[in-house]
């Protein structure tokens, strides 16, 4: 790995003008998996400017002499080897110098048919993304689970570190980590089992809560965090698992019942609501706009189940939400109507600037992670015009997404390729809410994702760490009773 030189500038040029058999081998289709000669397929990628290296692999046999040039302005490195690995502090040079920009990149080998080549970039977007992921490792089984542990990844390196983890929880099953428009100072997650709670973060201080009253259906299962602390929202769900015989959607999860509640957590009380605790409607996934004076959820009227899941429809509406009181208003507005447009809405999720909602179309129900069929879709907040996110959509799973804190970058998880595993991938959000071809988080081992053997579940972004990790957790559980709300 060295500096541009002359010695390479000849072999740019050589490889450039055609020399060898030399050919422009663009970028998979728009998120639909095809082979590629490397993995993770980083070509005509956009990138944050604070990006940890992206390691790769070529996928070519029968080959030799692998050479990959790099260049960004006036600096180069050739790194040589099926298996390319940078030196953090060379990758971080060559960001920088392609800030705005791009990487230009010469891909060489040797093969029985002689010398191939071909050409390939990556752009260098100026915005930074938050500098931590958080995510749940989780096999993708179907009845058991077993040594979860939920990790927070630093993207500007390597760097992971373990929030909560089967070890210090007694092998308990725990949900995904979830932060506050994208602030680590501002987080929650649940334990579940005896002994567990929901986790709430402010500040790095922890508290163990049970978020339950005796008028509820449940414990709060789904839900968000006000951006001013206080409150949270959720929605208290009977879910059923069921499995079937239907080639891409094995099991299917639904709600028998399902309502919404509001949480104080400074005085310690659960908020219910007639309205919205109807048994003849459905409520899930509710989630606060940008300035906290509304609620976005799903909701779907109820059918006799599992007869009539695939005629089960969820639309998406908008309520009031009153930050004085913790109030629930009405009538709903309806954003997305499933009977007008058809399909199933889940997952919303508003942009930290208040311009954009993100959520995912599925053919029918509520469970989107084994359905192929799911693909993201975005609406401006201000015109109500919602269009597909063409650019990011696979042909497999593509959900449990989240944005960055200043609403430039959005994270989610797709099972492209193999159809089994979720993977984080990124994509960069313009003004006008276009988006790019999405990118895999980079591992510090190119052949990380061949021999990974879990699914990251719901990644989430944060602007900085939280304030504690899995042995503070597992002390709260064993030392601490859990808040009881009334």
């Amino acid at each position: 790995m060295r500096n541009g030189n002359a010695i390479l500038l000849v072999l740019s040029l050589l490889l450039l003008s055609g020399c060898g058999r030399s050919r422009d081998v663009r970028a998979s289709g728009e998120g639909t998996f095809r082979p590629a000669a490397v993995f993770p397929d980083y070509r005509d990628v956009t990138v944050p400017c604070n990006i940890a290296p992206l390691n790769f692999y070529y996928t070519v046999s029968d080959a030799s002499r692998f050479r990959t040039f790099f260049r960004a302005g006036d600096l180069s490195f050739t790194l040589r080897g099926r298996e390319v690995v940078w030196k953090e502090k060379a990758w971080k040079q060559l960001l920088e110098a392609a800030k705005d920009s791009e990487i230009q990149v010469v891909s060489s080998y040797r093969t029985s048919s002689g010398e191939e080549s071909f050409l390939w970039r990556i752009l260098v977007s100026p915005d930074p993304i938050d500098g931590y992921l958080t995510y749940r490792l989780i096999e993708p089984g179907f009845e058991v689970w077993d040594d979860l542990e939920i990790q927070e990844r630093n993207l500007e390196n390597f760097d992971t570190r373990a929030i909560s983890d089967w070890r210090n929880t007694g092998n308990k099953c725990m949900n995904c980590h979830i932060h506050s428009q994208g602030r680590g100072s501002l987080s929650m997650l649940y334990i579940r089992g005896e002994g567990g709670g929901a986790i709430l973060n402010r500040g790095g201080s922890l508290r163990k809560l049970n978020l339950r009253s005796s008028d509820m259906v449940s414990s709060t299962v789904y839900g968000e965090i006000h951006p001013e602390g206080r409150w949270g929202v959720f929605s208290t769900n009977i879910i059923i698992p069921a499995m079937h015989t239907a080639q891409y959607s094995r099991m299917e999860v639904y709600d028998t019942a399902s309502d919404l509640c509001v949480a104080d957590f400074d005085d310690n009380r659960m908020l219910t609501f007639p309205a919205f605790a109807r048994k003849d409607v459905l409520e899930t996934f509710p989630v606060f706009s940008a300035d906290g004076r509304s609620v976005f959820f799903c909701t779907a009227p109820y059918s006799k189940l599992p007869a009539g899941l695939q005629q089960m429809h969820y639309s998406l509406v908008r309520v009031p939400f009153d930050p004085e009181t913790g109030e629930l208003g009405g009538p709903a507005d309806t954003l997305w109507s499933a009977s007008a447009r058809g399909g199933s809405v889940c997952h919303p999720k508003a942009s930290p600037d208040g311009r954009w909602l993100l959520f995912t179309v599925a053919d029918y129900g509520t469970f989107p992670i084994n359905h192929r069929e799911c693909e993201l879709y975005m609406m401006n907040l201000a015109t109500g015009e919602v269009f597909p996110l063409d650019k990011v959509n696979s042909d497999k799973s593509d959900t449990y997404h989240s944005w960055s804190s200043d609403s430039k970058w959005l994270v989610f998880a797709s099972k492209r390729g193999d159809g089994l595993y979720g993977k984080p991938y990124f994509s960069h959000v313009s003004e006008d809410g276009s988006t790019t071809r999405p990118f895999l988080l980079p591992q510090r081992d190119p052949l990380f994702y061949d021999n990974m053997l879990r699914s990251f579940n719901v990644p989430d972004l944060g602007d900085a760490p939280v304030g504690f990790d899995a042995v503070e957790t597992g002390r709260l559980l064993k030392e601490v009773q859990a808040e009881q709300f009334e």
